[in-house]
């Protein structure tokens, strides 16, 4: 499984891809379409039209690697469409990958602590 850095950004691209394209192609998009530097350590996820495949583009420091998953029931939970991206956490991953939706977890606001002293 694919596991984010501590302090990784994990981006869903919000408008379906054709799901023909392969890691150069969709590092193109990433650059052209969502702005963002395929190689900068993010995590960048697609869907498909069919809303049964995902696939997971990332830079691991040595190349770029491609994690693709189809769900034999169901679908995925996908944001709205729209243009651009949305940020999602960890656990939000973590939950999309296992089909489950994601969209139900939201992070706690922690307030900062005050250095001791």
């Amino acid at each position: 499984m694919i596991m984010p850095g501590l302090g990784s950004r994990i981006l869903v691209a919000t408008q379906p891809v054709d799901f023909r394209r392969g890691m150069d192609s969709l590092a193109v998009l990433v650059s052209e379409v969502l702005r963002e530097d395929p190689f900068g350590g993010a995590l960048f996820i697609f869907r498909s039209k069919r809303m049964d495949r995902i696939k997971i583009l990332a830079w691991d420091g040595t190349g770029l690697c491609l994690y693709s998953k189809r769900l034999e029931i169901g679908g995925f939970a996908w944001p709205p469409i729209r243009d651009g991206s949305i940020i999602l956490s960890a656990a939000q991953l973590s939950s999309l990958i296992d089909g489950l939706d994601w969209r139900r977890l939201s992070a706690s606001v922690v307030k900062r602590p005050s250095r001791a002293g």
